[in-house]
């Protein structure tokens, strides 16, 4: 089993920056993903960005179209935990971000094996 904690989410105004990270604990696999995603009031999760990690070797990072450009997914010092840097926020990034993981490559669909709690992010415009 794998638990994942996020951590970083607030209030920014638009234009503005954040960083939220993720630590996960627990078993780990020799090909894994990890990931965020976020869901806004009355809309679909969808994915924000992930990254593989492939016995000692991190991938680069998928990133969707919306926020090419502005964030950036990176792993940290220590292989289980993941960073999101948000830069130029817009109030459409308003949402529930979600850190995930799964066996195997990084895919962009929710079809990860574990989810963290959500930590918020608010853009005021």
């Amino acid at each position: 089993q794998v638990q994942l904690v996020e951590s970083g989410g607030g209030l920014v105004q638009a234009g503005g920056s954040l960083r939220l990270s993720c630590a996960a604990s627990g078993r780990t696999f020799n090909t894994y993903a990890m990931g965020w995603f976020r869901q806004a009031p009355g809309k679909e999760r969808e994915f924000v960005a992930a990254t593989t990690w492939i016995a000692g070797t991190t991938y680069s990072g998928e990133l969707s179209d919306s926020v090419k450009g502005r964030f950036t997914i990176s792993r940290g010092n220590a292989l289980n935990t993941v960073s999101l840097q948000m830069n130029s926020l817009k109030s459409e990034d308003t949402a529930v971000y979600y850190c995930a993981a799964r066996r195997g490559r990084a895919v962009s669909t929710t079809n990860y094996d574990y989810w963290g709690r959500g930590t918020q992010v608010t853009v005021s415009s």
